[in-house]
């Protein structure tokens, strides 16, 4: 059985109990690991099957170098404050509503505006798409992270946005609506490539929290949600949905929007909540705690958790993968320790049936 059917049996909870896993290296972590690093992936081929070592750049950041400023075709100006890591917003460009008269959104036709600049043009996506299209995986379709939550405040500053939300302006309703019609033009273009699966990324939670309340949620962001995500599973294709923090309280309505695979985080919301709240009834692609667990924690307890989390939230029907991010504050034994584990425990509930 090929992995692209493997993945997809698992993402529709269709009998396969496989996890499939996946570690993220950023790229201040290979700047400061370099060799070493090789070494350990190298060790680690199911994970890395792929990987070739002398295949990485270590000192290439793109464009993310401390200190430089893009401006997005948003009109948004973004800093970078550490290199190799993504920047903020500095420049708002409806800051003030007086400016709205006369602002339009980028042209989809273009591409897809990258979070923190750039422009992706289409005829590259496309080739990229061909290129997996050959390949034996999940051919995904990958909007910008902030797509939608976070380019609303990207656009209008945090603490605009909030009073937007309580005063209720016609502007925002309005900006709400075409931010709504320029995603879904975006949407078109990957049905119409023949995706597996769509996937988005807006961070919605705060650490404990969310920024704004459930009714909040449901009032402006959930009807966007419900369209963009509605149009891509009317044409069969599944919704994958990115969002970091705390969004329990809005997990029923993301998962109603039409969400295939939500992919959170596990600490910040809590692996027994996850459990009672969405285990088979959505995919969970569940983000390893990179906040105390992995950089701070011994491999010992990275291994427990891991185990913890396969336990509670796994299923011999499929419905979970995971995911373990990796910077430069997390220790080359620790890197191991959560290698060893995905490997140890990807077959926990056994392969897909035949």
């Amino acid at each position: 059985m090929s992995i692209r059917v493997k993945k997809l049996r698992v993402i529709d909870m269709n009998g396969c109990g496989w996890i499939p896993c996946r570690v993220g290296i950023f790229p201040t972590t290979w700047s400061k690991y370099r060799d070493k690093l090789e070494d350990l992936l190298a060790r680690h081929p199911r994970l890395f099957p792929t990987f070739k070592k002398g295949s990485v750049d270590f000192n290439n950041f793109g464009s993310r170098l401390k200190g430089r400023e893009v401006l997005d075709d948003f009109g948004c100006l973004w800093r970078f404050n550490i290199s190799g890591l993504q920047g903020q917003v500095v420049k708002h460009p409806l800051k003030d509503w007086s400016d709205f008269a006369h602002y339009s959104l980028p042209d989809p036709e273009k591409g897809i505006v990258q979070e923190g600049g750039g422009l992706d043009p289409w005829d590259a996506i496309e080739e990229r798409i061909e290129n997996a299209r050959k390949m034996d995986d999940v051919i995904v379709g990958s909007m910008p992270h902030g797509f939608f939550f976070q380019r609303l405040y990207y656009l209008r500053g945090f603490e605009n946005l909030m009073m937007d939300f309580v005063r209720n302006t016609s502007q925002l309703e309005k900006l709400i609506e075409m931010l709504t019609e320029y995603n879904l033009a975006l949407v078109e273009r990957f049905i119409r490539l023949r995706v597996d699966m769509v996937s988005f990324g807006d961070d919605l939670g705060l650490q404990d929290r969310m920024p704004i309340s459930p009714k909040t949620f449901r009032r402006f962001i959930y009807p966007s949600y419900r369209k963009i995500f509605g149009r891509v599973r009317d044409s069969g294709i599944r919704v994958y949905l990115h969002t970091d923090g705390h969004i329990m309280e809005v997990a029923d309505a993301l998962m109603e929007a039409g969400v295939s695979v939500l992919n959170i985080q596990d600490r910040v919301n809590g692996l027994d909540n996850i459990r009672e709240e969405i285990k088979g009834r959505v995919c969970i692609d569940l983000d390893i705690d990179r906040q105390l667990l992995v950089p701070f924690g011994n491999p010992e307890e990275i291994r427990s958790h891991i185990h913890e989390a396969v336990v509670k939230l796994g299923s011999e029907k499929g419905g979970l993968m995971m995911y373990s991010e990796i910077h430069a504050d997390v220790p080359l034994e620790n890197i191991d320790a959560v290698c060893t584990a995905f490997e140890s425990l990807m077959n926990y509930y056994g392969e897909c049936d035949a």
